[in-house]
């Protein structure tokens, strides 16, 4: 299991220069994000957590290309390079607002299940994010009211389950919803790198 994290001790956390680890990265790997948007503090403070988003790394070795694969509200599920996050997120010039990290599973995944959840991911690009899911986990937090609605829109957690899931991977969690935190939490998630 990846150690809980605050944010102060992820800023305490050594870092690395992304030119430094880019070849270490592997298809399969997380992303997670610890934001300082507006938006991230609500999903921050909705599940009391570090996390603020999370995604898998897409690697495709004959470009030489490592993609984030994300549910992201404004664009749904998209493919995009990790260096934009880094240098230029969502086209402002300027790179992401926050920390991130890249952690991975600590158990073998044959590439071919592997495939099969990146492949499943793949298929679901351009559907749209759930951004009514946030009210209704909101209520379900809140009010202990509402339930899941399964749908095809997704929200970042359920995007990365749902890879794993058809990876023959299941994240076991307690709530009626999946967050980041959930994920990290997982005793299968070790902590690889945090980004610069």
């Amino acid at each position: 299991m990846a150690s809980p994290v605050t944010k102060k001790i992820l800023k305490e956390m050594p870092g690395y220069r992304y030119e430094k680890i880019r070849d270490y990265i592997k298809t399969g790997h997380i992303v997670f994000c610890s934001g300082s948007y507006a938006f991230s503090g609500i999903i921050q403070k909705l599940t009391k957590s570090t996390w603020s988003h999370v995604a898998v790394i897409y690697k495709d070795e004959a470009l030489g290309r490592v993609l984030v694969l994300e549910a992201e509200p404004r664009y749904g599920i998209r493919l995009i390079p990790l260096s934009k996050y880094l240098k230029d997120y969502k086209g402002t010039k300027r790179p992401y607002k926050g920390q991130m990290v890249i952690a991975q599973l600590n158990t073998v995944l044959p590439k071919e299940e592997l495939d099969r959840g990146i492949s499943f991911g793949l298929d679901e690009l351009t559907r749209p994010y759930d951004n009514y899911e946030i009210v209704r986990i909101m209520m379900r937090i809140l009010f202990h009211i509402s339930k899941r609605e399964r749908n095809r829109a997704y929200i970042c957690s359920e995007l990365v389950r749902d890879i794993f899931v058809k990876a023959g991977i299941l994240f076991h969690y307690k709530d009626t919803y999946i967050s980041p935190d959930n994920i990290w939490s997982d005793h299968r998630v070790e902590l690889k790198y945090r980004i610069l």
